[in-house]
C-alpha cells in the first residue's frame, strides 16, 4: 500500500513533526485547525488545512465525526493521531476503519484492551510481565475498595482503571483517610473518563519511572528501542526525560526490555507504543513492575531517536502501509546520551499554573546536538484552550554529563518574553546535585521544591538585552537569562 495523503488529527509541535515526515516521504499532508488555530504554524506546515470548529477541543479536535469528514473531504488515505486528543481513543480508530481510512497506530481492539488498566494488568500478569501487587475488587462500592486496600496492606494507591496523567489516583497511607481518598478518586475518574472503576495496588515509595519504546509490524516482528528515564515529573506529568537511564545496569536493562517485548507480543501490538515500568531499588537487585502501556507515539520520542539514530514517525508510516519494520533487534543500539526538556507556558511558583498570552519574544537556540520541536512562533498567542507545551529541547552528546551541559547552555540561550515559562525551573533541575548524580525518583520535584522554586536575581541589563534582541542579533552574542517576569513580578500588570 502507498499513502497519497494523510490527515494529521492534531495540532502544535507534533502536527508539524508529522507533516515534515510526510513531506520527506513524498506524502501530501492535511492539517486541521480550530478557530483559535487559524494562523497557527502547524496549519502552514501542511499542504492543505481544514477548519474543524470552535476553539474548545471538544467541538473541534475531539469531534470524531468532524475529523473523519475532514479526512474524507480531502481524499485522505490515512489519519495520524499524534499524541493526546484522539490518539488513544478506540472509538476513533474504529471510526477511521469504518470510513476506509488507515489509522496510523495499533488496532482499535488493542487500544481498548490496553486502555483499561485492570485488563492490561491481567494480560501482563498472564504473559509473565511483573506487575505491582494489587487488587481489583469485584465489589466496586467504596466499602469494597476499602476492603481491597486493607487486604493488600497500607500504604496503597487507589487508581482509576481508565486513568492517565495522574487523574483518579490517590495515595492512601492508613484506613482513617481511605474512604475520603476513594471517593475523591472516583469523582475525579468519573469526571475525567466517564468511568468510576477503581483498583488498588501497593504504593512503591520513591520509585523511578522508566519506559521502553516498542514497535511491532503486521508481519510478526516486535522490537524494543531501549529505555527512557522519565522520573522528573510535576503533577504526575513528565518534564525531563533521558536515555539511557542512569539507573539501569546491563542485566536489568536486558530483563526490562525483554519484558516490554513480551508485553507487546501479548497485546498483539502493531506500530509504535511504550511500556511504562516503575523501578524499585538499585543496581542488579532493582525490581521493575508494569505500570501501563501507551498505545501511541510518545511526547518524548525524540530522546529515543537521538540515541538510536532512527526515525520513529517514518517507521510508523511504513508499518501502517503494511510494510515491515525498517530494522531488526540486532541492528538497534544506544549511542551516547540524550536529554529532553519540555518548555511549558506555566508558572512553577504558582503551582505550575498554565499561562496564556502573546509571545513578545521567542528565539530558539541551535547548535551541535541541539534539536527543537516546537509549535509556536514569535508574535503568536498562546491559547487558554490547549496544553501549554511550547517546545521540546533535546540535547544529545557522548555522555550524560556532556548532554546535561549542552541542555543547560541551550536553555540559557532560549529567550522567551511575554508570558511566564518553566525555562528557569528546568535549569535549576539540571543544576541540582541529585539530578547530576542520577539520584532520581518520581517525587524528585516535591523533594527539592524549595530550591527549584526559589527566585534568583536577574540584572536589569539582561532584561534590556532580552527585550532588545532582534532578528539581527549576532550568532556569537551570549543570550540572556530568560523569563524575566519570574523575577520582576507585577511589572506591567
Amino acid at each position: 500500500m502507498t499513502f497519497r495523503r494523510i490527515l494529521i488529527a492534531n495540532r502544535g509541535e507534533i502536527a508539524i513533526r508529522i507533516a515534515r515526515a510526510c513531506r520527506e516521504a513524498g506524502i501530501a499532508s492535511v492539517a486541521i485547525y480550530s478557530d483559535a488555530d487559524r494562523n497557527a504554524p502547524h496549519v502552514r506546515a501542511a499542504d492543505r488545512a481544514v477548519h474543524v470548529g470552535p476553539a474548545p477541543s471538544s467541538q473541534s479536535y475531539l469531534s470524531i465525526p468532524t475529523v473523519i469528514e475532514a479526512a474524507r473531504s480531502t481524499s485522505c488515505d490515512a489519519v495520524h493521531p499524534g499524541y493526546g486528543f484522539l490518539s488513544e481513543n478506540a472509538g476513533f480508530a474504529q471510526a477511521c476503519e469504518q470510513a476506509g481510512l488507515v489509522f496510523i497506530g495499533p488496532p482499535a481492539a488493542v487500544i481498548s484492551r490496553m486502555g483499561s488498566k485492570v485488563a492490561a494488568r491481567q494480560l501482563m500478569s498472564a504473559a509473565g510481565v511483573p506487575v505491582v501487587p494489587g487488587d481489583t475488587p469485584a465489589d466496586q462500592s467504596d466499602a469494597g475498595i476499602l476492603r481491597g486496600a486493607e487486604g493488600l496492606g497500607f500504604p496503597v494507591l487507589v487508581k482509576a482503571s481508565a486513568g492517565g496523567g495522574g487523574k483518579g489516583m490517590r495515595a492512601v497511607r492508613d484506613a482513617a483517610s481511605a474512604l475520603e481518598s476513594i471517593r475523591a478518586a472516583r469523582r475525579e475518574a468519573v469526571s475525567a473518563f466517564g468511568d468510576g472503576t477503581l483498583y488498588v495496588e501497593r504504593l512503591i515509595e520513591r520509585p523511578r519511572h522508566v519506559e521502553v519504546q516498542i514497535f511491532g509490524d503486521t508481519h510478526g516482528s516486535v522490537v524494543h528501542l531501549f529505555e527512557r528515564e522519565c522520573s522528573i515529573q510535576r503533577r504526575h506529568q513528565k518534564i525531563v526525560e533521558e536515555s539511557p537511564s542512569p539507573a539501569l545496569t546491563p542485566s536489568v536493562r536486558s530483563a526490562m526490555t525483554d519484558a516490554a517485548v513480551a508485553a507487546a507480543r501479548a497485546a498483539d501490538y502493531v506500530n509504535a507504543g511504550t511500556i511504562e515500568f516503575l523501578l524499585e531499588g538499585s543496581g542488579n537487585a532493582a525490581r521493575f513492575y508494569f505500570l501501563e502501556m501507551n498505545t501511541r507515539l510518545q511526547v518524548e520520542h525524540p530522546v529515543t531517536e537521538a540515541v538510536t539514530g532512527v526515525d520513529l514517525v517514518h517507521a510508523q508510516l511504513t508499518v501502517a502501509a503494511g510494510g515491515r519494520l525498517p530494522w531488526d533487534q540486532a541492528s538497534l543500539s544506544q549511542r551516547g546520551h540524550a536529554i529532553e526538556c519540555r518548555i511549558y507556558a506555566e508558572d512553577p511558583a504558582a503551582g505550575f499554573l498554565p499561562q496564556a498570552g502573546p509571545l513578545l519574544l521567542y528565539r530558539e537556540p541551535s547548535g551541535p546536538g541541539i534539536r527543537i520541536d516546537s509549535g509556536v512562533v514569535e508574535g503568536a498567542t498562546v491559547s487558554v484552550h490547549y496544553d501549554p507545551l511550547l517546545a521540546k529541547l533535546t540535547a544529545s552528546a557522548e555522555s550524560r554529563e556532556a548532554a546535561i551541559a549542552r541542555a543547560r547552555a541551550a536553555l540559557l540561550a532560549f529567550p522567551i518574553l511575554g508570558i511566564r515559562t518553566n525555562v528557569p525551573f528546568l535549569i535549576r533541575v539540571l543544576d541540582e546535585n541529585d539530578f547530576r548524580a542520577g539520584r532520581l525518583h518520581t517525587g524528585f520535584i516535591d523533594e527539592h521544591a524549595n530550591a527549584l522554586l526559589a527566585t534568583r536575581p536577574l540584572a536589569v541589563e539582561a532584561v534590556a538585552a532580552a527585550v532588545a534582541a532582534g532578528p539581527a542579533r549576532s550568532e556569537g552574542a551570549r543570550a540572556p537569562m530568560v523569563d524575566p517576569w519570574e523575577i520582576i513580578r507585577g511589572w506591567g500588570r
